[in-house]
């Protein structure tokens, strides 16, 4: 009888894999149309580019031709031609099985098709991945994209909270996809973790369009998702500027804590075509903005 349940179980998590992998090869597919390969900086033959020297870079980096030809110390930058780890997380708290309208997906589900289509991106580049939390090592191929799929299926329950800072080898690279409305200081704690081990990463924060505008009007009951409470408004839009107010303000400390740490930051709406996020991810982890700076993947 448990081999016969464990099949049931197993068979309809396969029945749950194919249209989430399809729809998540299908947005890295026409994100890969428009971008070219990752370059980094690192310790493979190819050149890349030029910089100035700054206190902390190894003397022995200093490109002396390059020097001579003006009053500045400039060092060598060569391309990584070893595939890196790339470590990926998205939030299922419960805050995030929300939509504020039935055609429009949970920010769960959105994130969820965002880091398994970045994942699918990253492998076509050679890039070995791996999910925060699965005791898994990094992999890549389209094994490891099946993998990272079921495991995702299989973690149905909600988790609360952000996740523990891992042991991670120097230049990894570390993607953190969730709505981030949790107080400031429990992801500077995550960053500082990560920042002590060398480790820089970037942060996307997915939410409903509804809490950003806060559209609602007259008598509405709000119904804490995490334990926080019920609270009724006898005026909703009374309080929408202030309310807006104190979102952008979050919005503006989570974007300090990212530059703080070296991190870069991107937002996106679940009512914008997901592609748009895998963009501005795919861009921040490729050098196209600078740690510290938010793309704002909500374009049409």
């Amino acid at each position: 009888m448990a081999v016969l349940r464990s099949r049931h179980e197993a068979e309809a998590l396969a029945a749950r894999l194919p249209p989430l992998l399809v729809q998540a090869e299908r947005v890295a597919a026409t994100v890969a149309q428009g971008v070219h390969g990752r370059r980094r900086v690192g310790s493979g033959d190819s050149f890349w580019q030029f910089r100035p020297y700054v206190p902390g870079d190894p003397v022995s980096r200093i490109d002396w031709r390059e020097t001579a030809k003006s009053e500045r110390a400039y060092v060598r930058e060569n391309e990584w031609e070893a595939a890196q780890s790339v470590w990926l997380w998205h939030d299922r708290s419960p805050s995030m099985d929300w939509q504020s309208e039935k055609g429009l997906p949970t920010k769960r589900d959105r994130a969820a098709l965002v880091l398994l289509a970045l994942a699918a991106l990253l492998v076509r580049g050679g890039e070995r991945v791996a999910l925060i939390g699965a005791g898994l090592p990094p992999a890549h191929g389209r094994a490891v994209l099946d993998r990272m799929a079921l495991i995702m299926a299989r973690a149905a329950d909600a988790v609360e909270g952000l996740p523990p800072v891992m042991r991670l080898p120097r230049h990894a690279s570390v993607v953190l996809i969730g709505d981030f409305l949790m107080p400031l200081d429990e992801t500077q704690d995550l960053l500082a973790g990560y920042a002590a081990s060398g480790v820089r990463g970037h942060l996307l924060q997915v939410l409903d369009p509804a809490e950003e505008s806060l559209p609602y009007d007259g008598r509405v009951r709000f119904e804490g998702l995490e334990r926080e409470g019920n609270l009724v408004l006898a005026r909703v839009e009374a309080v929408r500027e202030q309310y807006q107010a104190r979102l952008a303000g979050h919005q503006a400390g989570l974007a300090a804590l990212a530059r703080s740490h070296g991190w870069s930051l991107a937002t996106h709406r679940t009512d914008r075509p997901p592609h748009q996020a895998l963009l501005a991810l795919y861009g921040m982890m490729s050098g196209g903005l600078p740690p510290g700076h938010t793309a704002f993947a909500t374009g049409a």
